[in-house]
């Protein structure tokens, strides 16, 4: 099957390839296809530390943080020496924020090392890296013979070939044709040609098949319904979770906040103080009574609604109480726009809920 579908794909490559020549995006980390011709190289740094915030974001928001990233700390050995909580404060409103552990255990790592290991199976042997990230940075940085198989790629030849079988088989069906495809002399423009493919023209919802470079491969495409494709599963409703989150302002407009535990759920973070998030059966609003909140200092505390925040296993409901007091001793506390800064984004929409109510 894989040697039929790749026969059938042979001029897929380089049609592929001699439209990405005039069509590849502009992003910062990524060296163009001009400049690859005339041998500059990426830094291995810049390359991964831009896969590891794409992860589940997408690149507008990822780019500002790639240039806060490289503008304090450009060099990997310049991260990892950074402090954990600074790293940490930084990675505010990425969201995923084991991402930001891992990215320190590994710049950690590799600086220890004296190395950028520079094939996909050493690659993965790192904190935070997995097949599609080992696969990418060593395509990209290294030019290595590897695919890079993400989201957008599933879902490009999922189309190519109108999968139709188990979606965790036709995963793996793919993984295999993508890498038996990966041209040996130019795998890293192969790999940012199928990434731009996936996210200019074959996008979800509305993919462009009449500016499709390789349309003529794309059987979803000559059955005219390419946005059923890939058919997955469908996915269950994701569990829920509540409970309450405190905002204290004091008179030189710092609020009262903590750092989490390191390890768990937001581990590291700078944080507002709050109650167990509580899980809750569904037929239930799940809020505990006023009457069994336990404030986290007197005061004198009014509800000012709720705030809602996915996470990747559950769905969290808060509701914000906020206080205004003279000062606030034996917490910790931070000023109002450093909070706004660093905080996560749950945190943030709780603080911007309360000042929005306050001001």
């Amino acid at each position: 099957m894989l040697n039929d579908e790749k026969s059938q794909l042979q001029e897929f490559p380089q049609r592929l390839l001699d439209w990405y020549g005039g069509a590849a995006r502009d992003l910062p980390w990524r060296i163009g296809p001009a400049d690859r011709a005339a041998g500059r190289r990426p830094d291995p740094y810049r390359v991964w530390l831009a896969e590891i915030m794409l992860q589940q974001t997408t690149i507008p928001h990822a780019t500002r943080y790639y240039y806060a990233f490289t503008e304090k700390w450009p060099t990997l050995a310049a991260l990892a020496a950074a402090r954990d909580e600074d790293v940490m404060a930084a990675w505010a409103g990425l969201g995923y924020y084991a991402r930001a552990r891992n990215l320190l255990k590994c710049a950690r790592e590799v600086t220890a090392l004296g190395r950028w290991p520079d094939t996909a199976t050493e690659l993965r042997l790192l904190p935070g890296i997995g097949p599609y990230t080992a696969g990418a940075v060593a395509a990209l940085a290294f030019n290595r013979v590897e695919a890079a198989v993400d989201g957008n790629v599933e879902r490009v030849f999922s189309r190519l070939l109108a999968s139709s079988g188990e979606w965790s088989e036709e995963k793996k069906r793919i993984a295999g044709l993508v890498q038996s495809l990966v041209p040996a002399d130019r795998p890293a423009e192969f790999a940012e040609a199928l990434m731009d493919l996936g996210a200019t023209v074959c996008s979800p919802k509305s993919p462009d098949c009449k500016a499709c470079p390789v349309q003529k491969f794309c059987q979803a495409s000559q059955r005219e319904r390419p946005d059923i494709f890939p058919i997955k599963p469908r996915k269950a409703a994701l569990p829920r979770r509540v409970g309450h989150v405190f905002v204290l302002i004091d008179q030189d407009n710092c609020i009262m906040t903590e750092t989490r535990p390191p390890k768990g759920l937001l581990g590291g973070m700078l944080g507002l103080p709050t109650t167990v998030w509580s899980k809750v059966p569904a037929a239930t609003n799940g809020m505990t009574e006023e009457s069994d909140l336990v404030f986290p200092v007197a005061a004198d505390w009014r509800q000012q609604g709720q705030v809602e925040h996915v996470f990747t296993h559950f769905a969290l409901s808060l509701t914000v109480w906020v206080a205004r007091t003279q000062s606030i001793s034996g917490h910790q506390t931070t000023p109002v726009d450093e909070a706004r800064a660093s905080l996560p984004s749950v945190f943030a929409k709780a603080l911007k809920r309360a000042l929005g109510l306050l001001s």
